[in-house]
């Protein structure tokens, strides 16, 4: 019999907090819609256009870009060309501003660039999109393809759920905390899973290790409302560390930054980051970087880019998940000895059964 864990409505509500990585580029995007790069190398042209944060914000953003770097590593394209966007008025510009540019493929990044790109891609059904973080559906949720867009999207909640076990597992207070930058699906997923979790370590171990931040049931929690205010992030993070929260789970981009620079001033708190392998990608934390619910998104770009210059494009949604690779759980590095053999055991049995199906972890933004 499949073990459903849906514990948002089986455990007493907590109080809870919210939660959002490659190597940078060396070039600089522009901000304003102007795109840069371009090159020798192929006869295929990829094109990004970044959300908030740019690509060098060690996150899902330079996460993306590093898909576009790989293919042009790999003779697929020649040196890819991108867009910061500084703000929600640069989408639209950014993305027609790629149009305008000879792209064989135009990969825009982020649940905010979703209008833009619809936008884009109807007056002009010549060319060929992808959208990380994205999938278009209709007021009941069923999917609404768009003949020329192909949306790349993981179900993080499955490794993010392999984060907060260990997170409980690991948790010297019994207390855990997760943030986000915004309240859209691509962040509340991760929460989503990192709490289920947490309550299945409790399930199963007899503990009781609270969630702050982050409520499933209700789908409310704490929130910095963009993934620009340092300010805030840090605010947020102190907030839960002095109420007993020695692991924190930002969801944030470039704003996972001031939940480490938090956790590095509080002494003998530890953070989950996500998108990428923190302790790679943004090493001046490294101390302080228990593990991280990994997104493949480079591995997506890649895949969607290679598609693209094969002439073989289509709107099928890649589906990144613990089956297929897509979404993973990182090493635990540094704190490596302070994770048991028998917990390491535990996450690694977790997983196979999320993969077979015997255990079905959920989450309203899941994607199918």
């Amino acid at each position: 019999m499949n073990k459903r864990f849906r514990l948002a409505a089986a455990v007493s509500a907590v109080a809870l907090a919210v939660a959002a990585c490659g190597e940078a580029p060396d070039d600089e995007g522009s901000g304003d819609g102007t795109a840069t790069g371009g090159g020798d190398g192929g006869d295929f042209t990829a094109c990004m256009v970044s959300d908030q944060g740019g690509i060098n914000d060690k996150s899902f953003n330079e996460t993306s870009y590093n898909g576009l770097v790989l293919a042009q590593d790999e003779g697929i394209i020649a040196e890819p060309k991108f867009a910061e966007s500084q703000s929600d008025a640069d989408y639209g510009p950014n993305v027609d501003a790629m149009v305008q540019d000879d792209c064989g493929l135009i990969v825009t990044v982020g649940f905010l660039l979703a209008d833009a790109t619809r936008e884009a891609a109807e007056s002009n059904p010549e060319e060929q999109f992808a959208i990380v973080d994205y999938q278009y559906t209709d007021e009941t949720g069923a999917p609404t393809p768009i003949d020329n867009v192909k949306p790349l999207v993981f179900n993080t909640h499955e490794a993010a759920f392999l984060a907060g076990y260990a997170a409980a597992a690991y948790s010297k207070t019994g207390i855990v905390g997760t943030w986000g930058g915004a309240p859209i699906p691509t962040v509340t997923i991760f929460m989503d899973g990192f709490y289920d979790g947490v309550q299945y370590h409790n399930q199963q171990k007899g503990t009781q290790v609270q969630v702050l931040g982050w409520d499933k049931a209700t789908q409310d929690g704490q929130f910095v409302g963009d993934f620009a205010n340092t300010g805030l992030a840090r605010q947020i993070s102190d907030n839960l560390i002095s109420q007993g929260a020695d692991v924190l789970h930002p969801v944030a981009g470039p704003l996972a930054e001031s939940a480490a620079i938090a956790a590095q001033a509080a002494g003998d708190v530890a953070v989950v980051w996500a998108d990428s392998d923190g302790f790679e990608s943004a090493p001046d934390y490294a101390d302080v970087i228990l593990t991280s619910v990994l997104k493949g998104m480079d591995q997506a770009v890649l895949a969607a880019t290679q598609e693209a210059a094969d002439g073989a494009f289509t709107n099928e949604p890649y589906v990144g998940t613990l089956e297929n690779g897509g979404v993973g759980l990182a090493p635990f590095h540094d704190f490596d000895a302070e994770i048991s053999q028998e917990t390491k055991d535990e996450l690694a049995q977790i997983q196979e059964q999320i993969i077979s199906g015997e255990l079905v972890v959920e989450s309203d933004a899941a994607f199918s």
